[in-house]
């Protein structure tokens, strides 16, 4: 029986947040130093999301 190369990527969806943009790691880092600089409630999304995008680039 021959081989057949799947690609598994196109089969699994995505875990990366929806909300955020299609940004760099370093893009990504920079947008986080800015929102984490000055201390404000309403950014903790922002910051939750930013952190999510690294997080599965760690895996």
């Amino acid at each position: 029986m021959p081989d057949i190369q799947i690609d598994r990527a196109h089969l699994a969806p995505s875990i990366l947040p929806a909300d955020v943009p299609e940004l760099s790691d370093d893009e990504c880092l920079a947008c986080l130093q800015r929102a984490v600089e000055t201390p404000d409630s309403a950014r903790l999304d922002e910051v939750a999301a930013l952190i999510g995008r690294l997080a599965v680039t760690i895996e």
